[in-house]
């Protein structure tokens, strides 16, 4: 995909133009300008079948599945070779089946290294990093035990119920 041409925004965003011709670089230039040209987002595709206990999120379904879902989520940012994280990952899914049949409530999870995170939003300085955000789109950080039950009982806490959405 080269020759490439990449323009970096202050807040993060990437704008990119692969398999480069020298004549398209004033055009494209100029889209972007214009604010004709999208942002590129790095993700991994969205799942066909998402039909485990802790769901698949992708930078692609993000906005749908965390932000426009009205449900409650514990959502985990892992990387696939962190220690931690495959320590926690049966834990997170004894979660899950406990509150599967939950319907407002979605424990999930995203590759944070094949994945762009909105980092406007959450603040991923390492792995496995939990944030919980419910249904009305209050946000906070989980740092509590890593246990069911520690984690359960933060839910319920945090949690609302669908009838308060918008």
């Amino acid at each position: 995909q080269v020759p490439v041409i990449v323009i970096q925004t202050n807040n993060g965003q990437k704008y990119i133009k692969p398999n480069l011709e020298p004549d398209d670089i004033a055009s494209w230039v100029k889209e972007y300008k214009e604010g004709n040209v999208l942002p590129y987002k790095k993700s991994e595709p969205i799942p066909e079948v998402n039909d485990e206990p802790v769901k698949v999120v992708v930078a692609d379904s993000f906005q749908d599945m965390v932000f426009n879902s009205g449900k409650n989520i514990l959502l985990e940012f892992y990387a696939p070779w962190c220690g931690h994280c495959k320590k926690l990952a049966p834990i997170l899914d004894e979660v899950a089946v406990s509150l599967q049949s939950d319907a407002d409530v979605v424990i999930a999870k995203i590759d944070g290294t094949a994945n762009d995170l909105p980092s406007d939003v959450f603040d991923v300085k390492g792995y496995p990093t939990l944030y919980f955000r419910s249904a009305s789109g209050n946000l906070s950080q989980y740092d509590g035990d890593r246990t069911k039950e520690a984690i359960i009982d933060f839910i319920q806490k945090n949690r609302d119920t669908a009838t308060q959405q918008d």
